[in-house]
């Protein structure tokens, strides 16, 4: 059984970087062909895709985001991370990390926190 685990600050400034690791568990982030997610759901709102990692390390991002959006990977640790940066409010929202074999995901973290407040 696969296991995802977000984790970081749940309080960020604003202009600051906002840094999420999700911890992998029952399966490796190397294994063909799965894909490595960041998706975040703010207030009232649906879900964004933020970018993903695949099995191969390599990366791709949300155009709208993608200027200020880093996600790497430690595969000794079996964990990847998103970092946004220049966050404001507006980055205020649930966090999920989530794996897929596309097109479907089929496991998600339990979600994050993260508020992007002075």
């Amino acid at each position: 059984q696969v296991q995802l685990q977000e984790s970081g600050p749940g309080l960020v400034k604003p202009s600051q970087t906002l840094s999420l690791t999700c911890t992998v568990s029952g399966g490796s982030i190397t294994t063909n062909y799965y894909y490595w997610s960041w998706i975040r759901q703010p207030p009232g709102k649906g879900l964004e895709w933020i970018g993903y990692i695949a099995y191969s390390g390599s990366t791709y991002y949300s155009p709208s985001l993608k200027s200020r959006t880093s996600i790497s990977r430690d595969t000794s640790k079996n964990q990847f991370t998103l970092q946004l940066s220049s966050v404001t409010p507006e980055d205020t929202a649930v966090y999920y990390c989530a794996r897929s074999e596309p097109p479907e995901y089929d496991y998600w973290g339990q979600g994050t926190q993260v508020t992007v407040s002075s």
